[in-house]
């Protein structure tokens, strides 16, 4: 077993009994092929519960700070997270996503960018520029409870069905703006599933 599926069994297991988790939908990821999992973040629990939910692996970018904590840095690192520098357009991080996707992986994005307590922080366009770069689907996701996990609230999950907006031609940042605000629809969208479950 590799140290990303005992990290993502320990997780599943301390989520499922210490905060009863839920998880919704997934039947519809395929196997295998790219994909980028756009999900909501409200909690530094975020990445976590969204990895052990998730059917398959998932790497993610993270603020590089993250990597500079000690033991922190190094066991994100063997979790397939990588560094992006919010700071300025980081080329280097979009590379790196770019040949994450195009190697038929799994990519883990939160497109609001932060944590979002509020709901008041605006979406960046990561998510819709990784797409029209790769072609990859793009995969909604709703985590609730995570915000609450102190008082160990139920933390539930749901994963949409893969979308996708290419065409095969050149998007506009006009194209790209529609494509974030879908996105960002459809992962809040979500929530209703978790009312009729």
């Amino acid at each position: 077993m590799t140290f990303y599926g005992f990290a993502r069994f320990v997780c599943r297991v301390i989520f499922t009994v210490v905060w009863r988790m839920r998880v919704v939908g997934g039947e519809a990821i395929p196997a295998a092929g790219p994909l980028i999992v756009a999900c909501n973040h409200v909690s530094y629990l975020d990445p976590p519960v969204l990895g052990s939910a998730f059917p398959r692996p998932v790497e993610y970018m993270a603020k590089q700070e993250l990597f500079r904590i000690p033991i922190l840095g190094p066991v994100i690192t063997g979790l397939h997270a990588f560094p992006v520098d919010r700071s300025r357009g980081d080329g280097a991080a979009i590379k790196r996503a770019v040949s994450v996707l195009r190697g038929g992986a799994a990519l883990g994005i939160f497109p609001e960018g932060t944590r979002n307590k509020d709901g008041t922080v605006k979406p960046q366009g990561g998510v819709a520029l990784l797409h029209h770069l790769t072609g990859a689907p793009i995969v909604p996701a709703f985590v609730q409870g995570t915000k609450d996990a102190k008082r160990l609230a139920r933390i539930s999950v749901v994963i949409g069905e893969p979308v996708s907006f290419v065409t095969g031609e050149k998007a506009s940042r006009e194209d790209m703006a529609k494509w974030t605000d879908e996105i960002m629809q459809r992962i809040f969208a979500l929530e209703e599933r978790l009312r009729a479950d």
